[in-house]
């Protein structure tokens, strides 16, 4: 595709007007009744990056689906098909382009926000659910048939759970590919595909390459990573994220609340280091992430920088999903801004933070235990009975106790209960639980409060729209109510009004 094309007016539309129910699949043929998808023609003519992950397009003509903002020629509208997922594009023959890497872009801010059954199934797949545990384990964790999920992801986003984990698994390959030494046999198996010729086939059939072709391919500065990129030195990576990000205030939380042994901030304000241990499905990992200073103009969107060490490279796809819900990289800041701007009380603050986050956690059972007992009793609880690390590095020393462990070792009063609700699964907080149900399995804890409740609401489950008892949250800032009180907080405002 050609590198001239031209950019039309810009679209100012809200990322979330973009719906899965009103993107086109392959089964319909009414291709130009929808004015809606008139809206989309325009954000790719005119290379929007801010619809980049909420739909994709496709050129029929040339076999190959897009990100909203690629660079390339403007194809003719009545060439154009619209999904709603990559795998949906993948699913209806279209392979990603090149040039502009669609499966590499932030995820659709519509599974954050959606507490249905398609938007809990879609993060528990974004966790690594259907490789680990197959579609009967994911439609299990939900409470619905095999069929019942297969049938509401078609319907809604136009691929099956199956389908969707192959794309999650195909855009793992590419970055261990490109960014990595690896052997390509490693990365088959570490990229969660059950055989080479599996993953062989899936290569060619969603890049048109082979797996040494697409590493061949990379970048100039993937290149550049997959020489220091050996075991040791983990795999580099960029988080991608939509729209200004107001990293400051994240790294702030981060650090205000870092428990030694399990986090560390590291550096001056503005280029600090985030480090942590992870306990996740197959070993452990050390993560850290970059802050970036903010700028004007940030357009579409940008990234953090991120490294992660693993004991097995199958957690890859888990353990970046995980940094992105703590960092809320996949949030929509337009519609967000937009609606809390049009407040008074919040437009000048909303003015001065565009981008502001909704911070969430890269294990939600452990922060259910720190938002219960708070930092200096998190830290004697790691020390106690945290489990010490194979290979230390630094000051981050342990994993964070498991529930289990807590509720045999120190069993009594609201810890106790709480970590052998978390144990037994009375309470569930995994990226597919029910929030109202978590939220009242939290409250039916002996000496749980509704504060602590709703804190965990918002971190550990990411809910978007949470109002915590005391003075009364307006309904006109739904659904980001989250992110309205981390403005007054920001602001030094929401403590005097407590």
């Amino acid at each position: 595709m050609s590198d001239f094309r031209q950019p039309g007016p810009p679209v100012r539309r809200r990322l979330d007007s973009v719906t899965p129910q009103t993107v086109r699949t392959a089964a319909q043929t009414a291709e130009y009744a929808d004015p809606r998808e008139d809206v989309r023609y325009e954000a790719v003519r005119s290379r929007d990056a801010r619809f980049d992950g909420a739909f994709f397009f496709a050129v029929e003509t040339t076999g190959i689906y897009c990100r909203p903002s690629c660079p390339a020629v403007t194809p003719k509208r009545r060439n154009v098909r619209f999904f709603a997922t990559a795998a949906a594009a993948q699913g209806s023959g279209f392979r990603a382009c090149r040039r502009c890497r669609p499966d590499a872009v932030p995820g659709s801010a519509d599974w954050n926000v959606r507490a249905d059954v398609v938007g809990r199934a879609m993060r528990l797949i974004g966790d690594g659910v259907v490789d680990r545990e197959g579609v009967a384990g994911l439609a299990g964790r939900l409470g619905y048939s095999a069929r019942q999920v297969q049938r509401q992801l078609t319907a809604e986003v136009g691929a099956g759970p199956v389908a969707l984990a192959r794309a999650q698994r195909a855009h793992t390959a590419r970055v261990l590919l490109q960014t990595t030494g690896l052997p390509v046999t490693e990365i088959a198996f570490a990229s969660g595909f059950a055989s080479v010729r599996q993953f062989n086939d899936t290569v060619r059939a969603v890049y048109a390459a082979t797996p040494s072709e697409l590493r061949a391919a990379a970048p100039a500065r993937d290149r550049d990573a997959r020489r220091t990129a050996t075991p040791s030195a983990g795999v580099p990576l960029r988080l991608a994220h939509r729209g200004p990000y107001r990293a400051g205030p994240v790294f702030d939380l981060l650090q205000r609340e870092a428990v030694a042994g399990v986090e560390e901030v590291s550096g001056e304000t503005g280029r600090r280091l985030y480090r942590r241990t992870l306990r996740l499905p197959y070993g452990t990992g050390i993560v850290a992430v970059q802050e970036r200073p903010g700028r004007a103009g940030t357009g579409g969107g940008g990234w953090l920088d991120a490294r992660l060490h693993l004991t097995d490279l199958r957690d890859l796809t888990t353990s970046v999903q995980r940094l992105r819900r703590l960092f809320d990289l996949d949030a929509d800041p337009y519609a967000v801004d937009e609606r809390l701007g049009a407040d008074p009380r919040l437009a000048p603050l909303v003015a001065a933070r565009p981008g502001l986050r909704s911070p969430g956690t890269a294990d939600p059972e452990e922060l259910a235990v720190r938002a219960l007992v708070g930092r200096t009793e998190a830290e004697r609880l790691v020390q106690r009975y945290g489990k010490v690390l194979d290979a230390p590095c630094g000051t981050l020393t342990h994993l964070f106790p498991e529930p289990g462990v807590l509720a045999e070792a120190a069993p009594h009063g609201t810890p106790g209960a709480l970590a052998a609700a978390l144990a037994d699964g009375s309470v569930r907080l995994d990226p597919g639980a029910d929030r109202d149900d978590a939220e009242r399995a939290l409250l039916a804890v002996p000496g749980l409060d509704a504060r602590t409740a709703a804190v965990v609401r918002t971190r550990a489950l990411g809910d978007p729209d949470v109002a915590p008892p005391g003075p009364a949250v307006p309904d006109t800032w739904r659904p980001w109510r989250s992110y309205a009180l981390n403005h007054l907080r920001a602001a030094g405002e929401w403590e005097n009004d407590r």
